[in-house]
């Protein structure tokens, strides 16, 4: 099956880096992995959950590491966001990083109709979520758009809470289901793989995440690899999403 793959989605953190409060480090490897993959001819999409910067200052920082990529290369939740934003005429309530706002500058946030959440690291304070739990339930119809629902992610010191964690309690005390854009959201593989120009069945992803990297692609119609660094956990293995996949160091 391998001969007929034309092209490659990368997860970033804990796949190609660790992130951190001073920026983060290469994982061994992968600077040059991301140069050889090039050279092969093989079609490269990165695909990241990232929503603590945008797209130019995360790309910015990756370049400082020495990877060689570049913004239209990167399939991001914020910029996908903001067409659902636009698309359905939503003001968002923005729970995110501080860092992330500016992907959001030409949205109207007057009088917010929905709620955004993204890893906002220090903003996940009790206030600040408890003013997103007021707007969503005292809305008639609540919507509650995530930008990813991953569980947890690795830094330079060690795991940290995802997105996730905070978008359950909001979906629990509102009683409402978000809508998820990011990993392991259908769509938004679809869209990368249709950036690419490969079909599910010539794509393989690789991430660090069994869960929104591995079977996200995987209900897709993709093959997946999880790779042992970032969040790997050796209890992966016997993980209910595990399907047909291997292990790469």
């Amino acid at each position: 099956w391998a001969r007929a793959v034309r092209g490659l989605l990368l997860d970033i953190s804990g796949v190609l880096y660790d992130s951190g409060g001073d920026g983060g480090v290469p994982i061994a490897g992968s600077v040059d992995a991301v140069r050889r993959i090039k050279a092969s001819g093989l079609k490269l999409r990165f695909c990241t959950n990232e929503t603590q910067a945008t797209r130019e200052k995360f790309v910015k920082k990756l370049q400082g590491m020495g990877f060689d990529i570049s913004v239209a290369e990167v399939t991001a939740p914020a910029p996908a966001a903001c067409r659902i934003l636009k698309e359905h005429s939503l003001r968002p309530h923005l729970l995110v990083h501080n860092d992330l706002v500016p992907e959001f500058a030409e949205i109207d946030k007057a009088n917010p109709n929905c709620v955004v959440i993204g890893d906002a690291a220090e903003n996940f304070t009790y206030a600040n979520l408890n003013e997103a739990f007021r707007l969503l339930v005292g809305m008639e119809k609540p919507v509650l758009i995530s930008l990813g629902r991953g569980r947890y992610y690795k830094e330079t010191d060690g795991l940290k809470l995802d997105v996730g964690a905070y978008m359950k309690a909001l979906e629990y005390a509102c009683d409402v289901q978000a809508e998820v854009v990011g990993k392991p959201a259908k769509t938004f593989f679809e869209s990368a793989l249709a950036e690419m120009g490969v079909p599910p069945q010539q794509a393989i992803m690789i991430g660090d995440d069994i869960e929104n990297d591995v079977g996200g692609a995987q209900q897709c119609g993709m093959r997946a690899l999880q790779v042992r660094t970032g969040k790997y956990r050796s209890v992966h293995t016997l993980h209910p999403a595990l399907r047909g996949k291997r292990e790469i160091n």
